[in-house]
């Protein structure tokens, strides 16, 4: 095919806003016990819908018009299937619905807010997390909710992944205290259960400053495995339960997802209890492995054409795995791997899009001023039909978090761009995960610094490098990444032609008293402690500085936000009209910490596109 002569930023597109409104978000996964069904959480125009499919028939909605989602922090953990039925968490409380046949019934009342359920081997009880009025637990409650639901526990600020032991009398947990987040330190902990109360509670690993994640039981009773850090890599490890002795069977190595929500699982033992499933990270393309706990050996799964993995979840009667996989050119899908063979059981699009149009990332590297090493993944423009002469306009995007990263999954919004003719660059900053320990601690006491240093240093890597225009550099950042737009703007004017704010952080003071509970104390470590290091606050807080902004800015921002309320878009906005900035606010009605419906969606991208046409290209 011949391609036609455009110019960058102008490309005929073959992604459309309306494409992205309307791209199913595949959550979980998971079998049921008799491994026959498989169920899954669809995320369709702002409500999730839990989805079921019994072998090869065709998958049904069996959650009715319950929204499903844990309402613990950011959520996760939606559901568990066990023995022909699901439990899930939706609307604050539990509901129970068959696979079989009926509408979903409540197993607990409504209050406070539930998340993680999991079901006791005899199908009987049902663990799960539990938060009100700020206070968290684990509590209890039988399986056809004819009872009040017990507290099992509670005295720490948070719990997260509770599981059972196979013999229905033991429990595992993870828990942890302010001002710790869970990759800075947590404690997995174990107790008996006996007569509806915990006993013999002990702590099996973990502290404030090494983190611990997923406690998972092998089948035969006889293990507990878990994810750690105790130094500069993640380790895979398990614990005899009989004779004490643990084991590392997996080290020097990023395997731990950062646990914003409930539910994670990064790796998973086989039903026959010999081997543990993981998922290793190495710069942002994840690889499937098998580690045989009776000899160490380690042993790599074929994954191709997948270069991400998640929720990993294994049979719990054979040799198989589900998982979410998807790469740079290759929208989410509901995956299941058994013998070496892939099955798509559902797929988050139409995938009507060719490979051609989708750029595929490579990694990128550039010094910060201290020297350090700053990672990112950069995307040239991909089109089949278009080309052009000269240098792209640029979209440097700044991660949200900040302790996250982006990673060599599909991303439609780079799509949205390289199809146009930008480049598009990820800036995992230093504060990151996936590059160690070390790295992700540098930006504590330093967020608004080292991340704004690293916008600005990615953004000039691109223009030394010759990939990018650095007349036309854009910088774009959601929450923490918002922040650091803010920021980049403020504190280095005129790198950037423009930015684009999603619901950013303006002031660190404001985010102390008004965020939730899960990141109340997470400015501790990463700007201070008030009053000590009220200017570190001043400094990087962005609202305070708004009058240096003279580079055009869009706004975008959720009328229900509860972690970044609106206020702080609005602080900014009314800076830039009192002084005559370019700009564009868009504050949408029924949004939350970003978009979910399908007309945001298509508002969003169609308000940007205009933006960047206006003040970017010309």
């Amino acid at each position: 095919m011949t391609k036609q002569s455009a110019p960058f930023g102008l490309w005929p597109s073959p992604i459309s806003p309306e494409m992205l409104g309307a791209k199913l978000r595949l959550g979980d996964v998971q079998f049921d016990s008799d491994a026959q069904t498989l169920v899954w959480v669809e995320g369709r125009d702002g409500r999730s819908v839990l989805v079921a499919q019994q072998g090869l028939d065709a998958p049904r909605d069996i959650s009715g018009n319950i929204k499903v989602g844990g309402g613990v922090g950011y959520g996760g953990g939606d559901f568990t299937v066990h023995n022909g039925s699901v439990i899930f968490a939706g609307q604050g409380r539990l509901y129970r619905v068959s696979l079989e046949h009926g509408a979903p019934q409540p197993i607990t009342p409504q209050f406070g807010d539930a998340a993680s359920p999991v079901v006791s081997p005899d199908g009987s009880s049902v663990l799960f997390v539990h938060t009100y009025e700020g206070k968290d637990q684990i509590a209890i409650v039988d399986a056809e909710g004819h009872n009040w639901p017990a507290k099992l526990i509670s005295g720490a600020d948070f719990y997260m992944q509770p599981v059972w032991h196979p013999d229905g009398k033991q429990i595992a947990w993870v828990e942890w205290d302010h001002p710790q987040m869970p990759w800075d330190g947590t404690r997995l902990m174990t107790a008996s259960l006996e007569g509806g109360a915990l006993t013999h509670v002990k702590t099996i690993f973990g502290d404030a400053e090494t983190p611990c994640f997923q406690p998972a039981f092998s089948a035969d009773g006889r293990s507990l495995a878990f994810l750690t850090n105790a130094g500069e890599w993640d380790q895979l490890r398990t614990l005899d339960l009989a004779s004490g002795e643990m084991q590392i069977l997996a080290d020097g190595q990023a395997l731990i997802t950062p646990a914003w929500i409930q539910g994670l699982r990064d790796f998973a033992w086989s039903a026959d209890s010999t081997r543990i499933f993981y998922l290793k990270n190495d710069r942002g393309w994840r690889t499937l492995w098998a580690a045989h706990p009776a000899n160490g050996e380690k042993n790599p799964i074929d994954i191709a054409p997948y270069t991400w993995v998640s929720q990993i979840a294994a049979s719990p009667t054979q040799d198989q795995l589900a998982f979410i996989a998807s790469s740079a050119q290759i929208p989410d899908r509901v995956v299941l791997w058994q013998e070496g063979k892939m099955r798509i059981a559902k797929r988050s699009s139409s995938e009507m899009l060719s490979p051609d149009d989708l750029s595929v990332p490579q990694p990128i590297e550039w010094p910060a001023p201290d020297g350090t090493v700053v990672h990112g993944l950069y995307y040239p423009p991909a089109n089949s039909r278009a080309t052009a002469e000269g240098l792209p306009p640029a979209i440097v995007n700044i991660h949200g978090g900040p302790t996250s990263a982006e990673v060599a999954s599909f991303n439609p919004r780079a799509g949205f761009f390289t199809t146009r003719g930008y480049a598009y660059l990820e800036v995992n900053h230093r504060g990151s995960t996936g590059y160690g320990r070390k790295y992700m601690l540098m930006l504590r006491h330093k967020w608004g610094l080292l991340d704004t240093e690293d916008a600005v240093g990615g953004a000039k890597a691109l223009a030394a490098l010759g990939y990018a225009d650095p007349q036309r550099l854009v910088v774009m950042g959601g929450s923490a990444g918002g922040f650091t737009v803010l920021n980049a703007l403020e504190q280095f004017p005129g790198v950037f032609k423009a930015g684009v704010d999603l619901y950013g952080v303006a002031s660190l003071f404001d985010l102390l008293l008004d965020t939730h509970k899960f990141e109340e104390r997470y400015t501790d470590s990463l700007v201070g402690i008030l009053p000590q290091d009220a200017e570190r606050f001043k400094a990087w807080s962005p609202g305070l500085h708004t009058e240096k902004i003279k580079d055009p800015l869009a706004i975008f921002q959720g009328a229900d936000d509860k972690v970044v309320v609106p206020e702080h878009s609005e602080q900014i906005v009314a800076t830039l009209r009192a002084n005559k900035v370019p700009h564009v606010y868009k504050l949408y009605a029924g949004e939350g910490h970003g978009w979910r419906k399908t007309e945001t969606i298509i508002d969003f991208y169609t308000t940007l596109e205009k933006f960047l046409r206006q003040y970017v290209l010309f």
